[in-house]
């Protein structure tokens, strides 16, 4: 399997399976790439078909919500329908195996990601959202969960006609909102706590299909090392970061599985 990668990346891949296996808090973090290699699309893509005229950016902000629910809405249940039958890629299938892995060794991986979709849950993991969840909802005046989506719904054809009608709370009346945190707004406390401490105390941080460029969650490789760590970048188009010590230049979903064969094996 390694022969199938070029001489430079397969040097980094023992390179950082041996520091890997040698360490035993790892941190993780996964950002859009990961998931656009099983059919997501990235916010930076182009919008296709009835919102080829609207920009992501314009769309995913409480203003926007605010000033027409019903748009924003409807948009959120096109996304939905959009991932509703994406399956988790040989990278997600990976991390899961590691995870799995390190409960019978000394490792503890934790899995942090900017995705809001559930590939990785699908796959096995146990992973911390810091944007939130595409499948839960929520009131968007008292906060309130309201019962998460079935994303077998969407796969029909037919979900966006069926179901992109405004929801109103049953508590305030308030208009139900997807559980996403969106432009301008602050993470979720607990979800980034976490983040924050797995980083800070992590002897090996890995980024995975992010550009390292959308802060607070690019801040977090810096924190990691600062407190000492170790950083790995797995991108097929690395962003230019001096802090980087190994960089691993290849789709997560070629490298990652080898990755950690490679990890299992030492």
């Amino acid at each position: 399997m390694l022969a199938e990668l070029s001489p430079a990346v397969i040097a980094e891949v023992k390179l950082a399976a041996t520091l890997l296996a040698s360490k035993e808090r790892i941190c993780v973090l996964t950002g859009a790439g990961i998931s656009a290699e099983s059919g997501i699309p990235t916010f930076r893509d182009k919008q296709t078909g009835l919102w080829e005229n609207y920009r992501a950016e314009d769309l995913a902000t409480p203003e926007a919500f605010t000033r027409d629910p019903k748009l924003v809405w409807s948009w959120y249940q096109w996304r939905r329908q959009m991932v509703a039958d994406k399956a988790p890629n040989p990278a997600h299938h990976a991390l899961a195996q590691w995870q799995y892995h390190a409960q019978t060794s000394d490792q503890q991986v934790t899995l942090i990601t900017q995705n809001v979709d559930d590939l990785h849950e699908q796959a096995g993991s146990s992973v911390t959202h810091l944007h939130g969840h595409l499948w839960r909802d929520r009131c968007g005046q008292c906060e309130i969960p309201y019962p998460e989506q079935s994303r077998a719904a969407y796969i029909k054809q037919d979900a966006i006609r069926l179901d992109d009608k405004l929801i109103t709370c049953p508590h305030c009346d308030g208009y139900i909102r997807p559980d996403i945190v969106w432009f301008g707004e602050a993470l979720p406390v607990q979800a980034w706590q976490a983040a924050e401490e797995a980083a800070a105390n992590c002897d090996v941080f890995i980024s995975i299909g992010t550009s390292s460029l959308v802060y607070p969650a690019a801040g977090l490789s810096q924190l990691a090392k600062q407190n000492g760590a170790q950083v790995i970048e797995i991108n097929p188009d690395p962003t230019p970061n001096t802090i980087v010590d190994i960089t691993l230049i290849e789709k997560a979903g070629v490298v990652l599985p080898l990755l950690i064969e490679e990890i299992t094996a030492l």
